[in-house]
């Protein structure tokens, strides 16, 4: 058993987003192109007697505020299913370092969660069944199935069905957030309208003008429910999509968390700097999009 193991938990991004239907038991059926950005938190784990979490990073209080009385954090909950698989007691110290916003619409907590089931597999030296390993993913979150395999994909069911995208191009972003935590359950309940089909595309992308020429045939349809819950978002779109250089500007998952997508890291880098003046209690960061994780 080593004693340091270390995972870093990007930011989920759902490229396009579209509704395809809702099933008996309540759950929306997706069709969403997941990929990945270059921020994120981390996740590290030590040795320990016991089952501890440590959170700390720029959102650490907001998580705690955001956990409340609801029960206990998503990565506890990842390493007690996965202990429960191996057969074997859930001793281990792990660190979470929050760095992007919470219920944001970027799978933080998801990709918290996926990270440390990589890390303890790693830590408790286990090898568990892959279809365990993707029924804990699932009873965890719509998002840690994806997570866990940590590439590029398409994601369709709920959350549940994973299949390879087209490679993807390592373009330059723009995250914005207005600084509101903004709950999945929420955005669906506000969501009316007729359903969306699946857009799924098999072309290979060449850059991010390519990449956005694409995905301008494609939507995030859960958008109009997020403004509708929180003005705020419109806004950002609106400033995201006026900045010189992006290609398209989009909300992630069910926000509040917007991108815009640039040719290249230097000039989402650039881009950011400048929003970031005229928009100063916005949390903005610039990243890279990640075919994988």
């Amino acid at each position: 058993m080593t004693n340091l193991v270390s995972r870093f938990a990007p930011a989920k991004l759902n490229l396009y987003l579209h509704v395809t239907g809702k099933r008996s038991d309540g759950y929306h059926e997706l069709d969403s192109l997941i990929a990945f950005a270059d921020v994120g938190d981390t996740i590290s784990i030590t040795p320990s007697d016991a089952l501890q979490l440590d959170v700390d990073g720029p959102f650490a209080q907001t998580l705690e505020s955001a956990l409340g009385d609801k029960g206990e954090n998503i990565v506890l909950k990842a390493a007690r299913g996965l202990a429960d698989l191996a057969g074997r007691p859930a001793n281990a110290l792990i660190r979470l370092t929050k760095r992007i916003p919470v219920a944001a619409g970027l799978g933080g907590g998801s990709a918290d969660a996926a990270a440390a089931i990589s890390a303890l597999i790693e830590y408790w030296e286990i090898k568990p069944d892959g279809a365990d390993l993707m029924a804990l993913a699932i009873g965890l979150g719509a998002d840690v199935p994806v997570c866990l395999a940590a590439h590029a994909a398409f994601v369709g069911g709920f959350g549940e069905v994973i299949e390879p995208s087209p490679r993807l191009p390592k373009a330059g972003l723009v995250l914005a957030n207005p600084g509101i935590n903004l709950p999945t359950p929420q955005v669906f309940a506000n969501r009316s309208g007729a359903f969306g089909k699946a857009a799924r595309f098999t072309q290979q992308v060449g850059g991010a003008d390519e990449l956005a020429h694409i995905l301008s045939s494609r939507e995030n349809e859960l958008t109009a429910a997020a403004i509708s819950v929180a003005p705020e978002i419109g806004d950002v779109l609106k400033s995201l999509a006026e900045i010189p250089g992006a290609y398209l500007a989009r909300m992630s998952g069910s926000g509040a968390t917007c991108f815009a997508l640039f040719d290249d890291a230097d000039e989402a880098e650039e881009a950011a700097e400048k929003f970031q003046k005229a928009h100063r209690n916005w949390w903005i960061a610039p990243a890279s999009l990640l075919d994988e994780a």
